[in-house]
């Protein structure tokens, strides 16, 4: 292939590494788990923060450390490469209701041996009614635990996480290194007034940092000697590749970093350390070729590393990122498929002065990327209008290898709608991708795990219909305006959509205000906290309020099937009346079986105007429907409000993940013709083959959604076909169309799989020969090969444009 002698393979070291780490089977590591009950019990009487701060010490003095024989770059989260921690204190339940089931699953296939079973077991009463699951549970209103209980907010996973999705001030670390910090923290510490009440917990999250600060110096250190007594063990070129190994680990992240390769075990070391303080996944590398860039150029100008040298640091890293892994709930793996750890790398874009972001790193970077094909980090590029050409051309040169990367955010759309939520004109230009499509200032945003809670618009319109009631459960879910068959005319509907849309819009502010408190008060993550700004300066965690610019929004699910099932309503049930509202609801009922109800559901799907094909009857119809959301979301601040930081509000997003998988199987027949319990559609792409009129009619059809109030994120997946791309002038094509989007129509965001259909139908059947093939799944990229049959389906199932 072109593109694979365009950007050269991985160097023999690398690509042995590479091949270790992809063939390593990920088992349940026990070993934070033991050394975090460890501190919780020994330091019980202390407050949240200083119980944290102790835990991650103990943790990072006393878990097992290793050096791969072909590695550069050092550090690991567990006992053994792409091993699952276990984090005991945020929740330990599933865990032990699913110790026997790891190996079971469909998809997301964990092992565990016997005496990791054992290890877990014997923790277990101590975090019974003691973690965060648990007492986020117990803040949890009575009212709205029934909605709770039937999945419709999809909550699985949000109580059981810490501080993510954001990216931490990489480039102050690196241009101070901790040290920097802890003067900083020591000095405000001294200063304070003790005799003022809110000094003593700003005197005890002080404490907490330096304590933090220590432990990750210690762990540094641990690899400075191992490396320095394996040199000791060997001779040669590896003999001077360990000795520099232990020299920039007994400096930094403590210090601050000079050259390349320091920068990059700096910046290495913060990423993993944040993923053994917290199970929150999504934590960023913020605007990498910016802050790594300056000392690239240094070591280039003083011929201490060639670019080839670099590159291969760089698919170290990206190697090194593929190690760490989270294990989930069976549950959380609908929406979570392929065990995503969403750690996004972003490059391009503009600088804070409005000039070209750029540089010679930008392009190494792609050049890394293409040669690891990996589906981590998940890589964005930043476009503008005036991208240089040749950076785009590379960009799409990357993205032709199927790995579904890069994906492209618009500064065009997303600068302008962070300056009108008032952050600052030269951070919003500094804003980076932090997860699938979710965006934010690195380094000054206080985030948690987006989508808190998911709203299932199909679902909720079955309810609407079903005067209340929800048609899965049978649970009331909202007061009911009348039942579906007596209603007259289709404003009727929509009227009983607004109403239930806001209902149900303050119940999810309600479970999300309850799961935030719930995470401030009992797992306050010390490193995340202090390396964002200003918690520092505050004295306050980024929970509480620490950090400058606070954010969060919801998921929205469901886009595509919501336009399609109020266009088919509208036009066949109340305009052309061909179908009555009592068969259209009974050919539901019936998942559309039975001749007669299959009559109803080919009407359904083919004499009605889709979402995807640029049609304003469709297109605004979600518009109108999405905009109740929104208008009522927007009056429910976090908990964050009023406590420091700009903003303290939400916002809506469509970036679904795999929920559309995990919720559609809890959605009944939906009016679009969609049977029960399969799929919904993706983020904001149309649904399944829907969209008939080309690539351009999606982007204009998704140009229309409210995109400059959904902050959180517009996530639109496209697929194309290898042999589309195999041509210099669809390339081009390709190019213009989304110079299109993001220029004239201000789209927010696009990415591509790059696979056809005859490829993934093999790849279900003989695995064994797909080993590296990666796909798209939503905002992220998964290996094919790990996820569900059900995941599988959906990629399979999505249309294939033409250009």
């Amino acid at each position: 292939m072109k593109n694979v002698e365009h950007f050269g393979d991985l160097t023999p070291r690398m690509n042995e590494f590479r091949e270790k780490v992809l063939e390593k089977k990920p088992y349940i590591c026990a070993e934070r788990a033991l050394l975090a009950t460890e501190a919780y019990k020994e330091h019980q009487n202390q407050p949240a923060v200083m119980k944290r701060a102790l835990m991650l010490k103990n943790i990072l003095e006393k878990m097992s450390i290793y050096i791969e024989d072909e590695t550069l770059i050092v550090g690991n989260q567990a006992s053994s490469n792409k091993d699952a921690p276990i984090f005991p204190e945020y929740t330990l339940e599933f865990v032990i209701d699913e110790l026997d089931k790891f190996e079971k699953r469909d998809g997301d296939v964990f092992y565990i041996t016997e005496e990791t079973k054992e290890a877990l077991r014997s923790i277990a009463p101590f975090w019974e009614n003691n973690n965060l699951r648990a007492k986020g549970d117990a803040l949890l209103p009575d009212e709205v635990r029934d909605i709770m209980s039937t999945g419709l907010l999809g909550m699985e996973g949000k109580l059981n996480s810490g501080d993510a999705h954001l990216a931490v001030d990489y480039q102050t670390v690196l241009q101070t290194g901790l040290k920097g910090y802890e003067e900083r923290v020591k000095r405000l510490k001294a200063e304070l007034d003790l005799c003022k009440p809110e000094s003593i917990d700003k005197y005890m999250f002080y404490k907490a940092v330096l304590i933090v600060i220590e432990a990750v110096k210690i762990y540094a250190d641990r690899f400075s000697r191992l490396a320095y007594k394996k040199a000791q063990e060997t001779h040669g070129k590896r003999k001077e590749e360990l000795l520099e190994i232990s020299r920039i680990c007994a400096k930094v992240p403590y210090e601050p970093a000079e050259t390349f390769q320091e920068a990059i075990q700096s910046t290495w070391f913060i990423q993993l350390i944040l993923q053994i303080e917290s199970n929150g996944h999504s934590l960023s590398y913020g605007r990498f070729d910016q802050y790594i860039y300056p000392y690239l150029q240094h070591d280039l100008d003083a011929g201490i590393i060639t670019e080839d040298e670099a590159v291969e640091l760089l698919t170290n890293l990206w190697i090194k990122t593929l190690t760490i892994n989270k294990v989930r709930s069976q549950a959380h793996t609908y929406s979570s498929a392929g065990s995503p750890m969403y750690q996004n790398v972003t490059i391009g874009g503009q600088t804070p002065d409005k000039k070209c972001a750029i540089n010679k790193l930008s392009y190494l970077v792609l050049k890394s990327v293409a040669q690891t094909r990996l589906p981590q980090p998940n890589l964005t590029v930043r476009y503008y209008n005036g991208i240089p050409q040749e950076f785009l051309d590379e960009a799409i040169e990357v993205m032709k290898l199927g790995t579904g990367m890069p994906a492209f955010n618009n500064d065009e759309i997303i600068i302008p709608s962070f300056i009108d939520l008032g952050v600052k004109e030269e951070d919003a230009y500094n804003y980076s991708a932090i997860g699938c499509v979710e965006t934010a200032v690195p380094g000054k945003w206080g985030y948690r795990c987006t989508g808190m809670s998911y709203l299932n618009f199909p679902r909720i319109l079955l309810c609407v219909m079903n005067d209340g009631i929800d048609l899965t459960t049978g649970k009331r879910f909202v007061s009911g305006s009348g039942h579906f068959k007596d209603m007259k005319s289709f404003e009727e509907l929509q009227a009983a959509w607004d109403k239930a849309i806001r209902e149900l819009t303050r119940v999810s502010v309600i479970v999300e205000n309850a799961v935030d408190i719930a995470g401030e008060r009992e797992i306050p993550d010390i490193l995340c906290s202090a390396l964002t700004q200003d918690c520092i300066g505050r004295g306050k965690t980024i929970k509480e309020g620490g950090a400058i610019y606070d954010f969060i929004s919801g998921l929205q699910i469901g886009i595509a099937n919501m336009a399609d099932s109020l266009a088919a309503i509208k036009k066949l049930v109340y305009e052309e009346k061909k179908i009555t509202p009592e068969q259209l609801w009974n050919a539901m009922l019936a998942d559309f079986e039975g001749e007669d109800n299959q009559r109803i559901q080919s009407m359904l799907i083919h004499d009605v105007p889709k979402y995807g094909n640029d049609d304003d009857y469709v297109d605004q119809l979600v518009v109108e429907a999405y905009n109740s959301y929104i208008d009522e979301m927007k009056k429910y601040p976090n908990t964050r409000y009023g406590r420091g930081p700009i903003g303290g509000i939400r916002y809506a997003g469509t970036s679904s993940i795999s929920a559309n998988v995990g919720q559609g199987l809890g959605t009944m027949a939906t009016p679009d013709g969609r049977k029960a319990r399969t799929p919904l559609a993706e983020g904001c792409s149309p649904a399944h083959a829907m969209d008939k009129s080309g690539p351009t009619a999606v982007f204009k059809t998704v140009s229309k959604l409210p995109t400059h109030e959904i902050t959180g994120g517009v996530l639109l997946n496209q697929k194309v076909t290898p042999q589309m791309l195999s041509t210099e002038e669809n390339k081009m094509k390709l190019e213009m169309m989304i110079k299109t989007f993001f220029n004239r129509l201000h789209g927010y965001h696009v990415q591509y799989n790059v696979v056809d259909r005859e490829t993934l139908i093999d790849a279900q059947l003989h695995p064994e020969n797909h080993r590296d093939l990666i796909v798209r799944v939503a905002g992220y990229s998964a290996f094919f090969n790990v996820l569900s049959k059900a995941t599988q389906d959906d990629i399979i199932e999505r249309t294939e444009q033409t250009l």
